[in-house]
């Protein structure tokens, strides 16, 4: 029988995970303008970096979500690891741009399967939905790591002649580690669903989930981060092109800044869930989201180059708190369900959010304006996470899950089992 050090490597397992392929998802924005002057390209055509493994994860999620819940957590996690690292191989041998495209769309099916897969077995090896909020965290922190790491192997590469598709290499050696350690780990039991939905799952049931009020108010409270978050890092370089000024520096390396304060805050925020109510947490981090907005709409280029990077660390704990809570919501043996679900809400606004701010700013030739439709995104969240402080609408449905679907740390060694 697998013993409490079992979980304790699942865990690093999964924040492993979270950094290797965070370092080629947040590293497009460095690479796709070399991609852009190798192939003669416009930005529409090299955006299709960014579309192509977004495009795969939505699709993946929502499709082939509900794997971890009808083939198990460590089927669903190892499928996906297998997929993406093969992948991400294969950019050894290519040159051409579709080709790579077409490796990033696979790859992000992978990603797809393997973190429903992960975000579920979360939920298993938490005591509580308060413990599955704080190891959520921290699980993002180590995808913030990832997303630093990569942008700085992508500039190492250049530097030394390289070229940048080895990072999807480096990746897949990476991942192959994680393939092997993860099909020799044990797994917890697999949660059985409730009576009420013990039709096996497929996608059919995951769109059913889709009619719940809980599931839809945590979709569009993802969308709403999601859309903000995407003006950060996808715009603000664009608006902050050529500022010279007082803060010329926060100016030229913002999204690092923004980088850096994101990951920070995500371990930062374990600790403050520990202490706080999440609905306080989430109330208090997107009024601070939204006031540095409001700070860098209002004031000049200056003011933005201190406020958005800033904003990264108010944002840091919402995105985990948001879809942990989202999937605690439910009983545990439709987590792959859900958090699939999810994972397609949040990837179908990574692509359309910074889609409609393009659109905004060529409509009024100025980008700032990709800033006021980010503001909107946000004071709209403020204002949720403020009635659901007020409201509490999910109290009785997290409090129904904690007594039936969560063990305690003294029951968390019974509840494992041999490798499958």
């Amino acid at each position: 029988m697998a013993t409490p050090a079992d979980r304790r490597l699942l865990r690093i397992l999964t924040y492993l995970m979270f950094a290797m392929f965070a370092m080629t998802t947040d590293s497009v924005g460095v690479i796709i303008p070399h991609v852009i002057e190798r192939y003669s390209l416009g930005m529409t055509a090299g955006g299709a970096f960014q579309y192509a493994t977004m495009g795969g994860i939505a699709l993946a999620a929502l499709g082939l979500g509900f794997m971890a819940d009808r083939l198990g957590r460590k089927a669903t996690i190892v499928v996906g690891l297998v997929l993406f690292g093969a992948s991400s191989a294969l950019f050894a041998v290519g040159e051409h741009f579709l080709f790579f495209v077409g490796l990033l769309f696979v790859g992000g099916l992978g990603i797809g399967v393997f973190k429903s897969g992960a975000l579920a077995l979360i939920g298993d090896i938490s005591g509580s939905t308060r413990e599955h909020s704080a190891t959520m965290n921290t699980v993002e922190g180590f995808f913030g790591v990832g997303a630093i790491l990569g942008p700085a192997i992508v500039a190492w590469l250049l530097q030394s002649g390289a070229d940048w598709k080895w990072l999807y290499v480096v990746a897949a050696a990476l991942c192959g580690g994680l393939v092997l350690a993860s099909s020799l780990a044990r797994y917890p039991v697999r949660p059985a669903a409730p009576a009420a939905a013990r039709a096996p799952a497929s996608l059919g049931r995951t769109l059913a989930l889709a009619r719940d009020p809980h599931a839809l108010g945590f979709g569009l409270a993802l969308m709403l981060y999601v859309a903000a978050e995407a003006a950060v890092y996808v715009w603000a370089p664009t608006y902050l092109a050529g500022y010279e000024g007082r803060w010329t520096w926060f100016a030229v390396y913002a999204v690092s800044i923004f980088f850096v304060l994101r990951a920070a805050g995500r371990f930062l925020g374990a600790w403050l869930l520990s202490r706080l109510s999440w609905q306080a947490v989430l109330a208090l981090c997107s009024a601070g989201m939204f006031v540095c907005f409001a700070v860098a709409v209002l004031g000049d280029r200056g003011a933005a180059a201190l406020a958005l990077p800033v904003s990264g660390l108010f944002m840091s704990v919402l995105y985990p708190t948001i879809n942990s809570k989202g999937i605690s919501c439910f009983d545990k043996g439709r987590h792959g369900q859900i958090a699939g679900l999810l994972l397609f809400f949040t990837c179908v606004s990574a692509v359309l959010a910074p889609l409609a701010m393009g659109l905004l700013g060529d409509a009024f030739n100025d980008p700032k304006y990709s800033l006021y439709l980010a503001s909107g995104c946000a004071l709209v969240l403020t204002a949720l996470a403020i009635w659901n402080a007020v409201a509490d609408p999910t109290r009785a449905r997290l409090s129904r899950r904690d007594a039936e679907d969560y063990v305690t740390p003294e029951d968390a060694a019974a509840s494992l089992a041999p490798p499958a």
